[in-house]
């Protein structure tokens, strides 16, 4: 089949887009608003964009809580997700009114970051301060703004739990991180392999 998203012509019961673009890491994210109310809610466009520096972003449907109060503040904390934290993760998804603390909703527990003022997830196993580079909405072909906001931050602390680390690296088969496929699908990392990477020789260059 092939269809046209603008004309969403797919003739299925749910455009499949995001299942194609699967699995994707599920950024967790937690900020501090002005008032000192703490804000955490799972985003699934979420991802690493640069190691140099190091930056990820998240993006929102809309001005929603957490990009608002990153944006507000300059800062934000995104939250390593396990499959046993997926549960709570959900409850974060509540549409809770502004002011009405998802960690409490969710029975978690705020940890202070070291060098932002938002809250780090105590209960997750590692997580990445940061501080806001960039927001904007990202246009269409035609050049019109969509209805999204992204948001970029340059990790400036990492906080890991040693307990996931093995052989001084991080050990996907001990984190289980929880991945976002498409629909109401999630997934739990299982088989886990390495492949080395091609060299110059490999590629047959004299």
């Amino acid at each position: 089949m092939f269809y046209e998203p603008e004309r969403g012509d797919h003739g299925l019961p749910h455009d499949p887009f995001k299942a194609i673009v699967s699995p994707r890491p599920i950024g967790w994210i937690s900020t501090r608003a002005g008032d000192g109310t703490a804000n955490l809610a799972p985003y699934s466009f979420f991802n690493a964009v640069s190691d140099h520096p190091k930056l990820v972003m998240f993006a929102s449907a809309g001005f929603k809580d957490s990009a608002d109060i990153a944006i507000e503040t300059g800062e934000f904390v995104a939250n390593f997700v396990t499959g046993d934290l997926a549960q709570a993760l959900n409850r974060t998804s509540a549409p809770a009114p502004r002011g009405r603390s998802e960690f409490e909703l969710a029975g978690l527990t705020e940890a202070p970051c070291r060098l932002v003022a938002a809250p780090r997830v105590a209960e997750s196993p590692a997580a990445l301060e940061c501080r806001v580079t960039q927001s904007f909405q990202p246009t269409d072909i035609d050049g019109k703004p969509s209805d999204w906001v992204m948001v970029i931050g340059q990790v400036v602390g990492i906080y890991i739990d040693e307990a996931i680390l093995r052989d001084g690296m991080l050990d996907m088969a001990l984190a289980r991180p929880l991945s976002r496929l498409g629909y109401l699908d999630y997934a739990v990392t299982g088989e886990v392999f390495q492949m080395r990477r091609p060299s110059r020789e490999d590629a047959g260059d004299a």
